[in-house]
């Protein structure tokens, strides 16, 4: 009896940007847009690193995808180098 054995890899990437988004009432703004999307797996927002940087691993979204849904919560989005 022949087993065959699948092997998923995800291809995970992530991203970070240099935000505005600055205190916790920003992030409970940002939140809901980031939290709805499927194809974040996880995010976060570093408020003590001077650039307010925005971290985000997902396997589909492209970088503009990302920096669509931070400005529509009314924020800018900056792709760190």
């Amino acid at each position: 009896m022949d087993k065959t054995i699948i092997i998923k890899t995800e291809t995970m990437k992530q991203y970070q940007f240099k935000t505005n988004i600055n205190c916790g009432g920003c992030i409970a703004k940002v939140t809901p847009l980031l939290n709805a999307d499927p194809n974040i797996k996880e995010w976060k927002v570093d408020t003590d690193n001077p650039n307010k940087i925005l971290t985000v691993e997902t396997e589909n979204l492209k970088e503009e995808d990302i920096k669509a849904l931070v400005q529509k919560a009314g924020f800018k989005a900056e792709k760190v180098a």
